[in-house]
């Protein structure tokens, strides 16, 4: 491999760049005209625009960012999340043009990628799931299925995440609206609007687990705890989680069994919920890097986006399970451009002021420079600010010192910043008393 096509945006083809220059790997960047002042464009070896601002003509254009990886003679793909990142067909077509998709292989993703299909997976691994549907044919389908399960239900997209599509519906006269309203967001979203329902569990953790394959063996990296979210966009990841250690065995074992059964490449995340006695039921995997995937990296030692590379170079895993060890507390927070006193309302506009903080155990992973100007076409993201420490409460207190040195300023930008400092002070999250509901219930959100 010797020159690597980012076909992703911001920190994360910031943060592929950055791995593939120590790996002795060429960088070409694929941008958006809005893009062509961003960090990732400005390191790259070489930066080729691919279209307009809309991610349609841009980013989602496979037509374009292959004919850049054509004339650029980039001899691999890094798609990082979201856009094309768990597309079967663009990941077919790479591998068709002759050149290496870092990533899992296509079969990997029609088989787990999609969630309805996924929880087939799971069931024939053993893997226990939260009782649901397979993808709906019809709302009378829906009806039948949700007085069979029992209210309250969850809507969920087949082919989706970061919450979109997803609708908790507690009646029978709620079911049919959200229904064609989940299957109008995920086809808006994704361009397929089948959706399944599942039992919807309240108050559980949400808890995912990290794993790496390279087609014939699969290691887990831990799990890590991402409750704290809002409208089902994660917000605040820790790891490890705070679960017996018996759960936290069976879970790990779980994730393995699951990936092992379709032969999985690459890294992947298995996500859970874990109910108040300790059950864990699968509810989906996504088949790409994650957006926390530092959390990992930081009580592992271990560079997730090189052990990507090397598996799509040919190379196989050459850890063992015993080898990876865990070691203290990290926890992430996302910075987002959203202003946490108007329900979260995007809050754009130009870094003016940008300093991020540093000392041991500090890590931030973003895009931004000073005289930036936040795009308004994309996700709202700035920056992953990222700690460790020997253990929970020290890495607590290390992040709370790390938001206060963090200054972001510009006219009419706003973040998450503040929302995160109240979350560190909150005596429940203090104590771990964390449940997907926490930011409705305990700050007071929606």
């Amino acid at each position: 491999m010797k020159k690597v096509l980012i076909a992703n945006r911001g920190e994360i083809a910031l943060r592929i760049l950055r791995t593939a220059r120590e790996l002795g790997v060429k960088t070409v960047v694929v941008h958006s005209e809005a893009d062509a002042e961003s960090l990732p464009v400005l390191l790259a070896d070489e930066a080729i625009c691919i279209g307009p601002p809309s991610p349609a003509e841009s980013y989602l254009n496979i037509p374009n960012i292959l004919s850049a990886a054509i004339v650029s003679g980039a001899d691999a793909i890094h798609p990082g999340y979201g856009f094309l990142a768990e597309n079967a067909a663009f990941a077919e077509m790479v591998a068709d043009h002759g050149i290496a998709f870092i990533g899992p292989t296509p079969e990997n993703m029609k088989l787990l990628g999609d969630k309805a299909t996924a929880r087939k997976i799971a069931r024939e691994a053993g893997v226990p799931v939260v009782p649901g549907t397979d993808e709906l044919a019809s709302v009378e389908e829906a009806k039948e299925a949700a007085q069979e399960i029992g209210y309250p239900v969850i809507l969920k997209a087949s082919a989706g995440g970061g919450g979109r599509g997803m609708r908790v519906v507690h009646t029978e006269e709620e079911l049919e609206r959200a229904v064609l309203q989940a299957q109008e967001e995920a086809r808006a979203a994704f361009g397929n609007p089948a959706v399944y329902i599942e039992k919807y569990i309240e108050e559980p953790k949400h808890v995912e687990v990290q794993v790496i394959g390279d087609g014939k063996k699969v290691l887990h990296l831990f799990e890590r705890d991402c409750s704290i979210q809002r409208r089902h966009q994660k917000l605040l990841e820790e790891a490890p989680s705070l679960l017996p250690d018996e759960v936290r065995k069976g879970l790990l074992q779980s994730a393995v069994r699951l990936a092992e059964h379709v032969g999985y490449v690459s890294a992947g995340t298995l996500e859970f919920l874990v109910d108040r006695e300790g059950n864990y039921y699968f509810i989906e995997m996504n088949t790409r890097i994650q957006v926390e995937h530092p959390v990992t990296e930081m009580i592992t030692g271990l560079d997730l986006i090189r052990m990507q590379f090397l598996v799509a170079g040919g190379e196989p895993l050459k850890l063992r399970q015993k080898d990876v060890e865990q070691r203290g507390h990290a926890i992430e927070v996302r910075i987002n451009a959203e202003d946490p006193e108007k329900n979260f309302r995007p809050a754009i506009g130009q870094i003016e002021t940008l300093h991020w903080p540093g000392g041991p155990g500090v890590r931030v992973d973003s895009h931004l420079y000073a005289g930036y100007k936040v795009p308004p076409y994309y996700d709202s993201l700035l920056g992953k600010l990222i700690v460790w420490d020997e253990d929970r409460p020290r890495a607590i207190q290390r992040m709370r010192r790390a938001l206060f040195e963090t200054v972001l300023e510009g006219p009419g930008l706003r973040t998450t910043i503040p929302f995160h400092k109240k979350v560190l002070d909150n005596a429940f999250f203090r104590r771990g008393a964390v449940y997907t509901n926490f930011v409705a219930r305990r700050m007071g959100g929606d």
